[in-house]
């Protein structure tokens, strides 16, 4: 009985911890800091994979409008042939090219929320973002096992995308940003915030209180220095 209604609470927590995730992520489309900073970081990380086709982008929510590029980007990412794009310049035949490069990522068994092909179109800067992180999830862990580089960069970007939410955490690399514990803490609460209280921590000059609290999580004691 006590197992069931662990489960059940662990369930109830799960659910409200999917609800505030939601929220987050419709709040950092929002947010104009963040639009700017990943505007620049998700061009560098489109161009990277680009170049190898002997193209880049300059504007990244005007230069897929077209669908081309973003079919040329999932066709490099994936090592895969998409249909035959349509060449002409009307509105349709952009609608068209954009749908194609959606379907393909549908295929690959990720769920597009509110992003939709006229979307992508009209130059919508947030859902090209939007766009353009949910093919970097996608594809991130298949750059692990083939790019150094690009693996540290899209886990340098799933980081900052994770500890958005938290006050006082600004990851900007994997050395000073985790210093003072705080960054560690937030990822740990993102996915588990029933293992520690994150709103009792400070930003302090010496981290160790920080340092200890993360330290003390039971998923590290039972895991990483088990």
């Amino acid at each position: 009985m006590q197992g069931g209604q662990y489960q059940y609470e662990y369930d109830q927590q799960e659910g409200n911890y999917m609800e505030q995730e939601e929220e987050w992520e419709r709040d950092l489309l929002l947010d104009p800091a963040w639009e700017k900073q990943q505007r620049k970081t998700f061009t560098a990380w489109c161009n990277s994979h680009l170049r190898k086709a002997g193209t880049q982008i300059e504007d990244i929510e005007e230069d897929f409008r077209n669908g081309l590029k973003l079919m040329l980007l999932l066709e490099i990412l994936s090592g895969e042939e998409l249909p035959k794009p349509d060449r002409g310049r009307m509105r349709f035949h952009k609608i068209a090219n954009v749908n194609k490069a959606l379907d393909f990522i549908a295929s690959k068994g990720v769920k597009l929320v509110s992003i939709g092909a006229e979307e992508i179109v009209d130059g919508n800067a947030k859902m090209t973002l939007g766009l353009i992180w949910t093919i970097i999830l996608r594809f991130a862990i298949q750059d692990i096992s083939m790019e150094e580089m690009t693996a540290k960069e899209g886990l340098l970007l799933w980081c900052q995308r994770k500890t958005a939410p938290y006050k006082n955490v600004n990851v900007q690399n994997f050395h000073l940003s985790f210093k003072d514990g705080l960054a560690f803490c937030g990822l740990i609460h993102r996915h588990r915030p029933e293992l520690l209280d994150y709103h009792r921590l400070r930003k302090v000059r010496r981290p160790i209180p920080n340092v200890t609290c993360l330290l003390s999580c039971p998923i590290l004691q039972t895991t990483v220095f088990r």
